[in-house]
């Protein structure tokens, strides 16, 4: 029957689609989520019965199957209580199926369809168990007005994107930044002269239009001095970056330059160390045909004892047959040489035991008493038979004078 019922529920999974088995985890992460927004752990659902909250596939899985169906008929209880109909809260001892059609007929009270037997809840865990615990927490939020808000997706800035330069390449702007950094950060500057001329190009834009000629007051000789110490930092120094394709372009040079002059050194080396190598194996091959040809009658006589040796081998083998053939035959005497001794003494141990000769000694003192009682019985037999035939004899005989007195008186009349 619960192979049948199985292979039942196998193939209703099975026509439902592949997804159909884990239908049952979803709806019981969704129960689980209604259940927190019903705030069932803040109330005394739970607690008055020193229970822990459910996991997130405790109804999904089975683990306790009479603890899940108290808590299962524990929480059916709650939410039908909480959607606004009474009901009485089920305890441990009552009747499980007393219990599932009160809960089936408030779920069916509350417009919802049964279509499975009640007997799937009495295991307190199942797609039927999640069904049913979802329906009533639905059924429970629509009783307490609860409204659902659109979610509100939290805004992501989009990062800039971050535009390469090339630091070879020297810009206005990026002079002007380069300088402005420089002079907040008290670090090396480095100016250009473009930028300069830049600079006071746009303060004489800037300014309003002289009427005059401008003349300088600045002394010649402290216009050189100022001049020589400042030239060093109008100095314009270009920082290379080591992601540029030249640099790696000049580097590949490098390697290639070192390469070629570290082939030259080492093929040298490397031919001498061919050359060695390849007259090592000839002076070995040399030696080898050598030692094979001095070795061939050791050899011979090598090849002649592995043939003796697998001919006695082949000899051992199938003495050894032999020897388990008789081993075997032997171990069969031996057991039937065993059966035959139990026998043996099974047959002495009776022959040697008393007790059957008590038996027939008691059996004869048995048959003397009953034949002396027989003998009794016979007697008293007789005994009454006789008194009977001499009672009965007696009874003839005073028959016989009765009869022959009347006939003599008859005579003496006459």
């Amino acid at each position: 029957m619960v192979m049948a019922a199985a292979a039942e529920e196998g193939d209703a999974v099975a026509e439902r689609g592949p997804g159909a088995v884990y239908h049952m985890f979803v709806m019981m992460e969704d129960l689980l989520e209604k259940l927190k927004l019903l705030s069932y752990e803040e109330e005394s659902a739970l607690r008055s019965h020193n229970m822990r909250p459910p996991s997130r596939h405790y109804f999904a899985l089975p683990t306790n199957p009479g603890e899940q169906f108290y808590m299962f008929c524990t929480l059916a209880a709650w939410l039908i209580n909480k959607a606004g109909h009474p009901f009485e809260q089920p305890q441990e001892y009552d009747d499980p199926n007393a219990t599932i059609s009160n809960i089936l007929s408030e779920l069916r009270s509350f417009g919802r369809s049964v279509d499975f037997p009640p007997s799937k809840l009495k295991a307190g865990y199942g797609e039927q168990a999640c069904y049913v615990l979802d329906c009533l927490a639905e059924e429970a939020l629509k009783h307490t007005s609860y409204n659902w808000k659109r979610p509100v997706y939290p805004t992501e800035e989009l990062e800039e994107e971050a535009i390469t330069e090339d630091d070879a390449e020297l810009t206005l702007n990026k002079v002007e930044e380069e300088i402005a950094e420089e002079e907040t950060d008290n670090e090396d500057n480095y100016l250009d002269l473009n930028v300069l001329k830049a600079q006071t190009y746009k303060s004489d834009m800037n300014e309003s239009k002289q009427e005059e000629i401008l003349e300088s007051t600045v002394d010649a000789a402290e216009w050189n001095l100022e001049v020589e110490r400042v030239l060093p930092q109008l100095k314009v120094t270009i920082r290379t970056d080591n992601k540029d394709w030249r640099i790696h372009v000049d580097q590949m040079h490098q390697h290639t330059d070192g390469i070629e002059s570290a082939l030259k050194e080492t093929k040298g080396y490397h031919d001498k160390l061919h050359n060695e190598i390849s007259r090592t194996l000839e002076k070995v091959s040399s030696r080898e045909k050598y030692i094979n040809n001095q070795l061939e009658h050791l050899v011979q006589e090598y090849r002649s004892a592995q043939a003796l040796l697998s001919e006695a081998k082949e000899k051992y083998q199938q003495g050894s047959g032999g020897v388990t053939e008789r081993t075997r035959i032997l171990s069969e005497i031996t057991e039937e040489l065993e059966k035959v001794k139990q026998d043996m003494e099974e047959k002495g141990s009776s022959m040697t035991d008393g007790a059957p000769l008590v038996k027939i000694k008691q059996a004869l003192t048995k048959l003397k008493q009953e034949t002396i009682q027989m003998d009794i019985r016979i007697g008293v037999v007789e005994h009454t038979l006789l008194q009977s035939k001499l009672k009965e004899k007696s009874n003839m005989t005073r028959d016989m004078h009765a009869t022959i007195i009347p006939d003599s008186s008859i005579v003496g009349a006459y």
